[in-house]
């Protein structure tokens, strides 16, 4: 079996690394993007267990890429963790609205992110659906 691989979206390097070392050091493997487009292009590849995905990203932003991803049935069942600077109700609403699963806000204490990311992961296998050999799901950002 397969260990599950977590995408971790943000367009900060420092984030992105910080997010890497703390879950690695979890033994849980990690694939980093720095943009919308990568994320999608990455979800399709990677066929990730859980994507931790900011909010504030370049060219498309984490909304829009939660609604792409929450659209296609393969990966539906993906749990999505929203990251923000912004602590406000509005923005948590918004997220749930796009097909979040949970929302922390940075800076996030890594003991809360190994947490969140280690609840989320349990039973993943169940989840993941299995691919059909010779075939790539594409995700599309028609913006």
């Amino acid at each position: 079996m397969a260990e599950p691989t977590v995408l971790v979206v943000d367009d900060s390097p420092t984030v992105r690394k910080i997010v890497q070392m703390t879950l690695q050091r979890e033994h849980i493997k990690v694939v980093t993007v720095g943009d919308g487009l990568s994320a999608l292009t990455s979800v399709a590849d990677e066929m990730p267990a859980l994507i931790l995905l900011d909010i504030q990203l370049p060219r498309m932003d984490g909304y829009q890429i939660c609604q792409i991803i929450r659209k296609h049935l393969q990966f539906r069942q993906i749990p999505i963790i929203m990251l923000s600077g912004k602590d406000g109700l509005f923005d948590k609403m918004r997220g749930r609205l796009a097909g979040s699963t949970e929302y922390l806000t940075k800076p996030f204490d890594s003991a809360e992110l190994v947490h969140t990311v280690k609840k989320h992961l349990a039973n993943w296998q169940e989840r993941v659906p299995v691919q059909q050999e010779g075939t790539r799901p594409r995700l599309r950002y028609r913006g």
